[in-house]
C-alpha cells in the first residue's frame, strides 16, 4: 500500500495527519511525501516523523514547485512508487481508522485486472477540528458521462488499484491536467475500469484560510461554484480535460469514445444543435440543479 501525499507549508495541521495515517487498521503503509517547496517547519516535522514510521518505510522527495495539480502528477509517475495499492492524500486533512480498509476490502471483490476507483464522501472539519457538515451525497452512478462534466469526489478520498495506476501513469506521462481527482475520474471511467463511490464519509477535511480549493458544503460555497460556471472557469478547465484525451485517445473505450465526439461536437454550433447533442451524448451531472446549470452553461457557452 503506497500513499501519496502532497506537502506545503503544512506544518500546522500535518502532524494530526500523519498520526492518523499510522492509526490506519491497514497493516502496512509506505508513506511517499512529495514537498513542493515548504519554508516553514513541513520537512522538519516529516524527519522527525521517520523514526516512528513502523507500518512500513516514509520517502520524501522534492515536488517540480509548479503547483498541486504538477506535485500529485510528479507522483503518480514515479517509477520508484510501487505497490499493490494507492491512495492521494493531503497534508491536513484527518483519516477515519478505516479509510484504507474499506477501499481494499471492496477491491478485493472486484477483478483486480480491471482499473479500480475508490472515492468517499468527506466530513468538513475547521482549523480546530470542530464539525463543519458533510460533502453532498451523489446517488446517481459514477461514469464518464458524469466524469466529463463534474468531479464527484476529492483526491483525499480516492485509492486505486495497480491497474488504475498504470492506466493513470501513462495517460498522465502524455498530458498534464488541472485536479488530479478530476483527471483520475475522467481517465479510469474513460478507459473503461470502475468507480465505488462510498456514502460513507471517511476523510475529515479540514476547512482553512490556505485551502487551495474548498469544500462544498454550503450554499455558499455551490454558489460560488456556480460563479465559476458561467464565468468561464469551467470551459478552460473542461478544455484541458479534453487535451489530455485527445493525446489518449488509445486509452479510450468506443463507448466513452462515441460520448466524447458528441459532447465536444455539443459545445459548438447554435442552441437548438447543442442541447440535441449533449442530450445524445447521455452527460450528467449528479444532481438536477446540477443538470440544469450543465445545460443553461451549455447554452450561454460556458462549459
Amino acid at each position: 500500500m503506497a500513499v501519496l501525499m502532497g506537502t506545503r507549508d503544512g506544518a500546522a495541521f500535518i502532524g494530526e495527519q500523519l498520526q492518523s495515517l499510522l492509526d490506519q487498521s491497514w497493516p502496512h503503509v509506505d508513506l511517499w511525501v512529495s514537498d513542493d517547496g515548504s519554508t516553514d517547519a513541513t520537512l522538519a516535522i516529516l524527519e522527525a516523523w521517520r523514526s516512528r514510521w513502523n507500518k512500513g518505510s516514509l520517502t520524501l522527495v522534492q515536488g517540480p514547485r509548479n503547483g498541486f495539480a504538477a506535485n500529485f502528477r510528479s507522483m503518480i509517475i514515479e517509477p520508484r512508487v510501487d505497490a499493490d495499492y494507492y491512495a492521494f492524500c493531503d497534508q491536513d486533512d484527518v483519516w477515519e481508522p478505516d479509510r484504507l480498509e474499506s477501499a481494499i476490502r471492496w477491491m478485493e471483490t472486484q477483478d483486480m485486472a480491471m482499473p479500480l476507483l475508490f472515492c468517499s464522501r468527506t466530513a468538513t472539519i475547521s482549523e480546530t477540528g470542530v464539525p463543519a457538515g458533510h460533502s453532498p451525497l451523489f446517488r446517481r452512478p459514477p461514469s464518464f458521462r458524469n466524469a466529463l462534466v463534474q468531479s464527484i469526489a476529492g483526491g483525499n478520498t480516492m485509492l486505486f488499484n495497480r491497474a488504475a495506476r498504470d492506466l493513470l501513469a501513462k495517460a498522465s506521462a502524455r498530458a498534464e491536467f488541472v485536479s488530479h481527482d478530476w483527471w483520475a475520474y475522467l481517465v479510469v471511467t474513460a478507459a473503461g475500469g470502475k468507480v465505488r463511490y462510498e456514502p460513507r464519509p471517511l476523510v475529515k477535511y479540514r476547512q482553512h484560510g490556505a485551502n487551495l480549493v474548498g469544500a462544498n458544503v454550503s450554499w455558499r460555497a455551490r454558489l460560488s461554484r456556480l460563479g465559476r460556471l458561467f464565468q468561464g472557469q469551467f470551459a478552460t478547465w473542461t478544455d484541458s480535460n479534453l487535451r489530455g484525451l485527445a493525446v489518449n485517445r488509445d486509452l479510450v473505450t468506443r463507448d466513452a469514445a462515441r460520448c466524447l465526439r458528441l459532447f465536444i461536437r455539443a459545445r459548438k454550433g447554435n442552441a437548438i444543435r447543442r442541447f440535441s447533442l449533449l442530450g445524445k451524448s447521455g452527460v450528467y451531472r449528479q444532481t438536477m440543479m446540477g443538470t440544469l446549470g450543465l445545460y443553461l452553461a451549455f447554452l450561454w457557452r460556458r462549459i
